[in-house]
């Protein structure tokens, strides 16, 4: 390839040889400042003949073809039938591409695999794709300008042929969106950006004219330029995209900012910007503006709407209703702009199975590594023990081959490592910490978090990628191990991070609290009516699927959005294109919490799922699965069995409406349980013994709290008397399900409606707050397929206290998974007691707790002193904090 130098004709700067490597800037009056400052030579350009430059560097791609890749210069050639009905219906696409945002906007993304597959260069087919509105139909070459203006002496409109004909830089660059990997960011709480997997990362030749020429050419005032903005040719919602980037990066020699017209030898394509846009080396692809129209140079920052209110990394605690209130999107020091360092494992892949026939196999792991702001990854390290110990992977990068930029301490591409392993070490990993990490330094000797902080954006997340190992049988008997990434891209259900993925995991939804025996038991099970809703079929909501009138099913919701077209952020056309369907999916995957509240204001009614059946038609009984708890209504249950475990402590049964019914209640939830006392109604939340199973009735076990027994409370438990002084045939209400706790089975559990697993689940009970843990604990024990390491402290004054021990210390004999420990505050003269004295402490947690890490999770059910001052403190101590801890 050439290393000749660059013809810099009709630029403000002449040109002189310094070492056959740089060229020198003559003094101007516009440009006195940048006299000395030197002008790089890149590996391709060949003076005055474009061809040859194109050459070059189609020559470069080649040399590094994978085989059996896409190819550098892949394109797809035919719409993808998704497109058909949208404002891009003429735009061909990649079905190898993860959409992330429904039909449209296309934002998108492939899998990790084909994305390594193809080597140092990415196709423009399967590079990632970021667009805020529909991508630009109405723009040609042979229309389209740039305009340079603002402060400079001479304003500048060029054409794209004149643009062409200036001296051209191509170097590669990694592109990165600011919100890679963001869905780990969602899902442990949801920021106000759709799911990015790890793959928002792709590199070109990128081939234009470098940005400081242009200012040169242009006369750009130095005393008073502060600021380049750029403004887009596309109009969204408020208004045409645009942002700034500091002078000195645009007129830095080594920065390398260009104005860019074609990617890897060819024009660039629709999504990708055609016929122009902007490329900043090491920054985060929202500031490269595609479909560039305007570069002004001003002595402020952009005042561009998406300047302010995109690409930031605000603190934790902020929320979008406090960043509006406290102005934080106008704090100029949480712009995202360098990229940060980052890391992802490529290789074992996310559901990969690796057969154990021969575990003396060598395996070679693979990954991307990237930083940002020119700065060089240094190293690349793998650990197989949660941490504790990282090993050293070979590390390449090609971008010393293809880039003259690294001649000069500037590294603005991804890096590829590798690590070669003996499969028994994934056997050892999975028995020990389960899972695979990894991370990169930098020469800045910046490394990766242990764990990401969340921030509202979901932007610059980093954390050490982890990969979980499962040991696991087929249905032909071979033992195996499976790979599971923390997520994958988009809506779609997967990774470790989202448990409800798998298919024994699926009748765990929200939407459905029965076991898959119970629902395949009704296929043609008919939904009841609630006569105080309107019903719609699908025959009349097809009607409405344009603009006059658009309706759109959410959940079997459905909602007039007709009034809405005209402010929708995205442009009515996102919603006329899924008009008249069930928008489910489309809308889950790119709207915020927010937006789903806005969605109650265009409620219409209920989806008829029983098209036009009568209502007389359907009845509870033919659902089959005859569900007792409502959230809304209270239902009576009569006493009718009752034992004296104790003194003080009472097993009660109650019957459910009829011997059909199970209760209905998720394991980890409680239920309000009602009585009148005294004439006065009195409510208390109670967690049953029993569960799903169990039809027809449901269990307490309950400790009375007597009068006169404690001098602090003289009248003794008001409800618990109550319950005690029930005889058979009376009755309570109650009333559920309600909490924020749910264990779905196999590690997998549901906090405040985020989905996480876990391999190890601690409790710490005080008195009767043992019952939520108990119920879990019997979910656990009673599927030997479940392999969660539980462990239990239990609280109590005195050992005669403890409820349910009998049915606790079996299980601990019976169970190797079950860690069980009790603690009292004193032991009665005489009593025999092998386990601890005293309150809950640090010392005591660090024993008899699961030690914190990320598939750790800690819950409490006690005396509020014994949880605020006893557990939370000592917990934190030892690094839980939320939500790897909670409180029923």
């Amino acid at each position: 390839m050439a290393e000749v130098g660059i013809s810099r004709k009709g630029s403000a700067d002449s040109v002189e040889s310094l070492e056959g490597k740089m060229k020198v800037t003559a003094v101007t009056p516009a440009v006195a400042v940048q006299q000395s400052t030197p002008v790089l030579r890149d590996n391709y350009s060949t003076d005055g003949n474009l061809i040859k430059s194109r050459q070059n560097v189609i020559a470069a791609l080649a040399s590094d073809m994978r085989e059996g890749g896409l190819g550098f210069q892949h394109v797809e050639s035919e719409v993808d039938e998704v497109d058909v009905n949208t404002p891009d219906n003429w735009v061909p696409r990649s079905k190898h591409l993860i959409r992330l945002t429904g039909k449209h906007p296309f934002n998108c993304e492939p899998k990790i695999g084909i994305l390594l597959d193809q080597g140092f260069f990415t196709p423009p087919s399967i590079h990632y794709i970021r667009n805020h509105g529909l991508a630009l139909k109405e723009i040609e070459w042979e229309s389209h300008s740039v305009s340079i203006g603002g402060l400079v002496a001479n304003p500048l409109t060029l054409s794209m042929n004149e643009l062409e004909a200036m001296p051209a830089t191509s170097l590669p660059v990694t592109l990165v969106c600011a919100g890679n990997r963001r869905k780990e960011q969602n899902m442990t709480k949801q920021t106000i950006g759709f799911s990015w997997g790890p793959c928002a990362v792709g590199t070109h030749i990128w081939t234009g004219v470098r940005l400081r020429d242009l200012l040169l050419r242009a006369g750009i005032d130095m005393s008073r330029a502060k600021h380049v903005c750029f403004v887009g040719a596309e109009d969204l919602p408020n208004g045409k995209y645009g942002t700034s980037i500091p002078i000195s990066l645009a007129m830095d020699a080594f920065g390398e900012v260009l104005i860019a017209y074609e990617n890897n030898g060819m024009r660039l394509t629709p999504d990708h910007g055609y016929p122009v846009r902007v490329v900043i080396p090491g920054w985060i692809g929202g500031r490269m503006v595609k479909w560039l129209k305007d570069i002004i140079v001003t002595e402020e920052p952009s005042d561009n709407f998406y300047h302010f209110f995109d690409n930031r990394i605000m603190p934790p605690h902020v929320d979008a209703e406090l960043a509006k209130k406290e102005g934080w999107w106008y704090k100029p020091e949480y712009l995202f702009n360098e990229l940060n360092i980052n890391s992802a494992i490529g290789s074992p892949d996310h559901d990969e199975r690796l057969s154990l026939t021969s575990p003396n196999q060598e395996y070679t792991m693979r990954g991307y590594a990237y930083s940002g702001g020119g700065r060089k990854i240094t190293r690349v390290e793998v650990s197989f023990d949660g941490g504790r110990v990282w090993e050293l992977c070979n590390v390449d990068r090609p971008e010393e081959k293809f880039s003259h930029t690294t001649q000069y301490g500037r590294y603005y591409c991804w890096a590829f490592w590798t690590y070669k392993v003996q499969t028994k070490r994934f056997l050892e990993t999975a028995m020990g910490s389960g899972e695979l990490l990894c991370r990169a330094w930098d020469e800045s000797n910046n490394t990766q978090p242990a764990n990401l902080t969340w921030n509202l954006m979901g932007m610059g997340n980093n954390p050490h990628f982890r990969v979980k190992i499962h040991p696991e049988t087929s249905l032909a008997g071979e033992f195996r191990l499976r790979f599971e990434h923390p997520t994958v891209a988009g809506p779609a259900k997967g990774g470790w991070m989202n448990p409800l993925d798998s298919e024994e995991l699926a009748v765990n939804a929200e939407s459905a609290k029965v076991t898959s025996a119970a629902a395949t038991a009704a296929p043609t099970a008919k939904k009841v009516k609630d006569p105080s809703k309107k019903y719609f079929t699908w025959d009349e909501i097809k009607k409405h699927d344009n603009d006059d009138s658009a309706w759109i099913v959410v959940r079997d919701q459905v909602y007039d959005c007709t009034p809405f077209l005209k402010d929708h952020p995205g442009g009515g056309a996102s919603i006329t294109m899924n008009a008249g369907m069930d928008s489910t999916e489309d809308f889950d995957a790119i709207h915020s919490s927010k937006a789903q509240k806005m969605l109650e204001d265009y409620y219409i009614g209920e989806l008829d799922e029983n098209g036009d059946m009568s209502d007389e038609s359907t009845s509870m009984e033919e659902a089959k699965v005859l569900i007792a708890l409502n959230p809304k209504e209270k239902i009576k249950c009569p006493l009718i069995e009752k034992e004296s475990v104790s003194y003080n402590t009472r097993r009660l049964r109650f019957a459910l409406p009829t011997p059909e019914h199970i209760l209905g209640l998720p394991i980890g939830y409680h239920m309000m349980i009602s009585g009148k006392v005294n004439g006065k109604l009195v409510m208390r939340a109670y967690t049953p013994t029993s569960t799903n199973e169990n039809v027809g009735y449901f269990e307490l076990v309950i400790k009375v709290y007597f009068k006169n027994e404690h001098p602090k409370f003289p009248d003794g438990g008001v409800f618990s008397q109550f319950l005690d002084s029930l005889t058979i045939g009376d009755s309570v209400e109650v009333k559920g399900p309600l909490g924020h706790f749910e264990y779905a089975r196999h590690g997998n559990i549901i906090l405040h409606g985020k989905k996480q697993h876990v391999k190890k689940l601690g409790f710490i009970c005080g008195g009767t707050g043992i019952t939520p843990a108990y119920q879990v604990i019997k979910q656990i024990l009673k599927d030997e397929s479940d392999t969660t390491e539980v462990y239990l402290l239990y609280a109590n004054q005195t050992p005669s206290d403890v409820l349910l021990g009998d049915e606790l210390n079996a299980w601990a004999a019976k169970h190797k998974n079950f860690h069980l420990w009790y603690t009292v505050d004193r032991v009665p003269e005489g009593v025999s007691w092998k386990y601890s004295t005293g309150f809950i402490d640090e010392q005591m947690l660090r024993e008899r707790m699961p030690s914190n890490s990320e598939d750790t999770f800690v819950g409490m059910c006690g005396p509020p002193p014994m949880i605020k001052f006893a557990c939370i403190p000592n917990l934190e101590k030892l690094g839980f904090v939320e939500p790897r801890h909670f409180t029923f």
